[in-house]
């Protein structure tokens, strides 16, 4: 594992350890925002079907994590659909960034804050 790289611990037993890279975290948070209707894309116009092409890491790009003691803080940066909500659109976020995080992890998620970086004003439809 890189130097650089944070990971956690969160599970310790006869059969060995589990250690969660905080990168994980993010793109766990990273696709679950990018798939609630009116969120356009992360910050940095990262989309769901970018992800296939340029990788998981790329989805991650607009989210810090910060875990302390198996308790998880996310900032998410999003940008959001023209004509959809803020606050609606921000609380859908933050309850699946939540879920999705607790599921697959195991640890407990504190804050999901959420920036708007950008409004994206339409695609040609």
């Amino acid at each position: 594992m890189a130097e650089d790289r944070k990971a956690y611990m969160i599970k310790d037993d006869n059969l060995g350890e589990v250690r969660i890279a905080d990168e994980v975290i993010a793109i766990i948070a990273g696709l679950a925002a990018t798939e609630v209707e009116g969120v356009s894309s992360m910050a940095g116009n990262i989309t769901n079907e970018l992800v296939s092409k340029l990788g998981m890491k790329n989805l991650s790009k607009g989210i810090k994590v910060e875990v302390t003691d198996n308790t998880v803080s996310v900032e998410v940066a999003l940008n959001i659909a023209f004509g959809y909500a803020i606050p609606e659109v921000s609380a859908k976020v933050q309850e699946k960034v939540k879920t999705a995080i607790e599921n697959m992890t195991g640890l407990e998620v504190s804050s999901v804050n959420i920036r708007i970086a950008a409004v994206d004003l339409g695609k040609n439809k």
